[in-house]
């Protein structure tokens, strides 16, 4: 890539560079929000870059650290948003890969008490890992009125709307066996949302759970590499051959340095240039992992890159 040069450098790139880096590549990963939708509105052009990837031979994997579907789900969000040639093994969310992760590496005897919503509930089971079945009403009493479960060998907190005390207290309890996995599907503080407005992310709710139970969570979502690893273990990802792009640099860019993969911010989310460039100015060294090796305004410019070329 003689008119490339990348190392955390942060260059913005078009056109013929564009076509160049993906040239080299033989993967392209995307997180979903910011890069290939906002909410339920497609980025433009989104769906066309999918299909001109895999026309050009490329393998396309979409990863993503919101847990609140199941894969099959967002294969009908896809779908609906207009993507016609994504399938369900293509995409890795933290749901899934939480429950991976029970199933293969911690090879869980016993039961998970989760702190989530259905996506992460349904991942699990489909996985065949054991959850303790929770009461659907709304609490009452204290933490005395509701029994704990023996067979519990591991905590796991994913983004949960119906967050409340008495599942911070049974987690905590359940924690205090330092033999019990603490796991967090992803580090997320916050979603935006529209009217901008935004949610509180699954890393607001773990960090409540460490606090209480001064314990520190393994996050396996990003920037954690385990969601790389287990993709590479499904398809035999070479990194150096392989491109991430993502909205966030705290998250997706980041995760792609602790990966050892080139990175690629696009400005369709919600990192911004100049956030970029003050992580490449700063003098501290861990920031620099969160800068970039290239910048795109938007995804829709790998279109523009190719119809040059042919052109």
């Amino acid at each position: 890539m003689a008119g490339l040069v990348s190392n955390r450098g942060c260059h913005k790139i078009r056109g013929s560079q564009i076509r160049e880096l993906l040239d080299s590549k033989l993967n392209v990963l995307f997180d979903c929000d910011g890069v290939i939708w906002n909410g339920e509105t497609v980025v433009a052009g989104a769906p066309e870059v999918v299909t001109l990837l895999k026309q050009q031979g490329k393998k396309v994997f979409f990863i993503t650290n919101n847990c609140t579907r199941p894969r099959a789900s967002y294969v009908s969000k896809f779908i609906r948003l207009g993507f016609t040639d994504v399938a369900e093994e293509e995409i890795f969310s933290s749901a899934y890969c939480s429950a991976a992760y029970l199933r293969d590496v911690a090879k869980l005897q016993g039961k998970v008490y989760v702190i989530g919503c259905q996506g992460v509930v349904k991942e699990l089971r489909e996985a065949g890992v054991p959850i303790v079945e929770e009461d659907t009403d709304a609490p009452t009493g204290t933490i005395y009125d509701y029994p704990l479960d023996p067979d519990v060998k591991a905590v796991l907190v994913g983004y949960d709307e119906k967050f409340d005390f008495i599942k911070l207290a049974k987690a905590c309890c359940y924690l205090q066996n330092t033999e019990c996995l603490f796991l967090a599907t992803d580090p997320d503080p916050w979603h935006p949302l529209r009217g901008g407005r935004i949610t509180p992310g699954s890393g607001s709710l773990t960090a409540a759970v460490e606090t209480a139970s001064s314990r520190k969570a393994t996050v396996i979502g990003k920037p954690s590499c385990f969601m790389f690893e287990c993709i590479a273990s499904q398809f035999n990802l070479d990194p150096s051959q392989s491109l991430m792009v993502g909205d966030r640099l705290e998250t997706d860019i980041l995760f792609g340095a602790n990966c050892g993969l080139d990175t690629m911010l696009t400005l369709t989310g919600v990192s911004t240039l100049e956030e970029a460039r003050g992580y490449k100015d700063s003098d501290d060294p861990e920031r620099k992992d969160f800068v970039p090796d290239y910048v795109v305004e938007t995804i829709a410019d790998f279109i523009e890159a190719y119809e040059e070329e042919e052109g």
